[in-house]
């Protein structure tokens, strides 16, 4: 996957994430050819970096399938939506079409848990929030899952996530929207969303469960070190809602462009909260969840220590040391025969950092090559050698 600027999209390059307009449709989809009307739009729209699976507009590599269906996160953001616009002009709104939204989420996961977490989605700027809920939501059912939690309470949590932003209808959107540094004063008033979502939570009416379903938007903003607000709790004193919530919250606002900063790569927000975070997260459920995102998504460009290579292949558990196929040396010459390295099983090799447009235009402009067309040769081969092996 190779992150460009809208002016170095062209037609034909294949989209590896989906965007949402407005009204909590999808736009454009993961895996759509781009076209000039597209790039035009999407410049309309104010989108400026889109992530696309090759260089080359010919090479029409797919993207890698994530655990959630688009029809499902489409169908979840509109819900979220929904439910934002009912409580805003009602002060209540109408669970059972969240609910439903919430069962497709936990379906997918049931049935898709041989995917990774890979790139989810852009969202643009009025529509974070929705997106946002959507994809806390997707991210603390994956982890309730590996977890061994029963069924009833991986439920309760996805939809418990899908509405753990509540509270910021009582922020001012010139707060939760500034692209600087909030004032104290500011930040304190942002501070009062968890508690105020826990109100609102609490005050619904005809919903059930309701001391189980506040849970995440009261405790998503705790640290296990205390640092944490609304009510500073620590360690187990916070419920494993508001720790895996905790975990699913930052891992999609780092990974997403809001109006104050762009969007960090998996593998910065990896090393953000594993390394830079310390004491902010449980730390065995940190592991698992890692574990199970593409740290490095199939596509990816990297530098190793032995040369240049891009991402084949990622592994549950290994997802810090992917397979990737070497196709350059340290000093950027081309090799005549790509090698495929297992960096799990060959330590010598390390990820050093992960190439970005200015920096693979070496390659694609004065030699001329495309990494991405290795992914999808190495595609185009397994498929052959599985049709092979079932005549």
């Amino acid at each position: 996957m190779i992150e460009l600027p809208l002016k170095r999209l062209k037609p034909g390059m294949v989209m590896a994430q989906g965007i949402y307009n407005a009204s909590g449709g999808s736009f454009l989809s993961k895996g759509v050819s781009l076209t000039d009307s597209y790039i035009q739009k999407l410049r309309e729209l104010g989108v400026s970096d889109i992530i696309v699976t090759s260089l080359n507009p010919n090479d029409k590599v797919a993207p890698p399938e994530d655990v959630l269906e688009e029809k499902t996160r489409v169908l979840a953001v509109k819900r979220v939506y929904d439910m934002f616009q009912q409580v805003t002009k009602k002060g209540t709104f109408d669970a059972e079409p969240l609910m439903k939204a919430s069962s497709a989420i936990v379906k997918d996961i049931a049935e898709r848990r041989q995917n990774l977490v890979q790139l989810t989605d852009i969202r643009t700027h009025d529509m974070y929030t929705f997106a946002h809920s959507v994809n806390v939501s997707m991210l603390s059912a994956l982890i309730a899952v590996l977890v061994g939690m029963k069924q009833e309470e991986i439920s309760n949590l996805t939809l418990s996530a899908l509405m753990h932003d509540l509270g910021k209808l009582a922020v001012p959107l010139e707060i939760l929207n500034k692209p600087g540094r909030l004032t104290d004063e500011e930040f304190g008033i942002m501070k009062s969303h968890p508690r105020a979502g826990y109100d609102r939570i609490q005050a619904m009416k005809k919903l059930p469960n309701k001391d189980v379903l506040a849970i995440v938007a009261l405790q998503h903003h705790e640290h296990m070190d205390g640092t944490g607000y609304p009510d500073h709790r620590k360690g187990n004193g916070i419920h494993i809602f508001g720790r895996i919530s905790a975990i699913a919250d930052v891992y999609d606002a780092l990974t997403s462009s809001r109006p104050y900063k762009k969007a960090y790569i998996p593998s910065i927000a990896y090393n953000i909260m594993v390394n830079c975070s310390k004491g902010q997260f449980d730390e065995e459920l940190l592991k698992l969840f890692f574990q199970n995102v593409a740290i490095y998504p199939m596509g990816t460009v990297v530098k190793t220590t032995l040369g240049y290579g891009v991402v084949k292949d990622v592994v549950f558990g290994k997802t810090d040391r992917p397979t990737v196929i070497l196709f350059a040396n340290p000093n950027t010459r081309l090799s005549f025969s790509p090698q495929e390295v297992d960096l799990f099983e060959n330590r010598e090799c390390a990820i050093e950092s992960v190439l970005k447009d200015m920096e693979l235009y070496h390659f694609i402009h004065e030699i001329g090559f495309d990494p991405g067309v290795l992914v999808s040769m190495e595609r185009e081969r397994a498929e052959n050698d599985v049709t092979g092996a079932s005549l």
